[in-house]
């Protein structure tokens, strides 16, 4: 089971390098294109909006999901992976890709806080099955 729960976890450091990838490559072309010199990138404010899209998202990278790998580690410490701690392992794998494409890709903040809603369910059966081993329910 430790392979299991722990396939989706690196596949999701996969798609933060991509995006550290796809930012530096916004920006070069931002650069190359006089829309933004380096300088502008140590402010928060910045980015053009194709980099600021993907930076955005890759912020995002490190606030939920941070739950998602305390559960996983939790559980397989603990020994008690089951098969659905697998499946919502998975499903936030699923969603925080989806997630990406739309924040990363489109305007759509609508669309995007619907996809969220994908991963989050992933990452609230994790939990929930951390606060049912440490309650003892």
């Amino acid at each position: 089971m430790t392979a299991a729960l722990l396939t989706p976890l690196l596949l999701h450091f996969g798609l933060v390098l991509a995006l550290y990838v796809a930012l530096t490559a916004a920006r070069r072309v931002a650069v190359r294109q006089g829309q933004a010199a380096y300088v502008d990138f140590a402010r928060v404010d910045g980015d053009p909006p194709a980099a600021a899209r993907i930076a955005r998202n890759l912020s995002n990278q490190f606030e939920a999901p941070l739950f998602a790998y305390f559960a996983a580690l939790f559980l397989l410490w603990r020994g008690e992976v089951t098969g659905v701690d697998v499946a919502a392992a998975w499903l936030f794998l699923v969603g925080r890709v989806i997630h990406t494409l739309v924040q990363t890709l489109t305007d759509n903040v609508r669309l995007r806080g619907m996809v969220f809603t994908i991963n989050f369910v992933g990452v609230l059966a994790l939990m929930a099955h951390v606060a049912v081993v440490v309650l003892g329910w």
